[in-house]
């Protein structure tokens, strides 16, 4: 399924269109358990005045099945949407690799927002926590996407510069934080296992309690820098954790 909507690509996963799904706890689609990818739950996005798009694909790699993303000078992501109530122990946790990281790679500025790897959570928006002019903002793209929009959202980088614990707003907007899980290019290569406490992450980030997850995507791009970036992902899951 694809989308294409009239924002740029960082302020567009920053917005994100995700609709409730209404199960009370949906599974992750393992993408070591899938056939193709069209038809399993993730849906591509493409972005305006990008014609690059970067190419998600099932592979094998060291006996398990994951997702291989090239991108060359482009942008697009894989989004799966879901509503999930976030526990205290609610964890997410995947592995990924990278071929190599952004030489011209900066999270501090716009012209840098590229990652040869990242992991999007976007949880729902809450009026009721949010100033009268994030409302009416809110409002305002909703009625031009003609659904519900979520709030704000967690950005897990494999940085290019920052060091790795680092977390700083989005350079496009401060409604998204971006914590550098990686970073350099000393592991790239290697698969790297995460795993991330939602919770506390977004307490850390944002200062409240998070609201429901409303959507979970992965995206590999080069658009800002014009670079070339080759990642690999394995199966996202999440569990609660004791």
């Amino acid at each position: 399924m694809y989308r294409r909507f009239p924002l740029p690509c960082a302020l567009l996963l920053a917005a994100l269109a995700c609709h409730s799904a209404g199960a009370a706890q949906p599974e992750v689609p393992p993408f070591s358990g899938l056939t193709t990818l069209a038809g399993s739950g993730w849906e591509t996005l493409e972005f305006p005045n990008i014609h690059q798009t970067t190419d998600y694909r099932l592979v094998t790699d060291g006996g398990t099945q994951v997702v291989q993303a090239q991108s060359r000078g482009g942008a697009s992501g894989l989004i799966f949407r879901l509503q999930q109530p976030v526990s205290e122990d609610l964890t997410l946790r995947w592995r990924w690799k990278i071929a190599g990281i952004h030489a011209d790679g900066d999270a501090r500025h716009k012209d840098g927002d590229d990652y040869a790897a990242r992991i999007y959570v976007a949880f729902a928006f809450e009026p009721e926590r949010s100033g009268w002019l994030a409302r009416m903002r809110h409002r305002a793209a909703e009625l031009l996407f003609g659904e519900a929009l979520p709030g704000r959202a967690l950005n897990y980088i494999w940085a290019n510069r920052l060091p790795r614990g680092t977390r700083i707003a989005n350079a496009y907007t401060d409604r998204t934080v971006m914590i550098a899980v990686e970073s350099g290019p000393e592991a790239a290569g290697q698969w790297r296992m995460e795993r991330r406490n939602l919770a506390r992450d977004y307490r850390e980030a944002f200062g409240e309690t998070p609201p429901a997850i409303v959507g979970i995507a992965i995206m590999s791009d080069a658009d800002n820098t014009g670079e070339q970036a080759t990642a690999w992902y394995g199966d996202l899951v999440l569990t609660a954790d004791q």
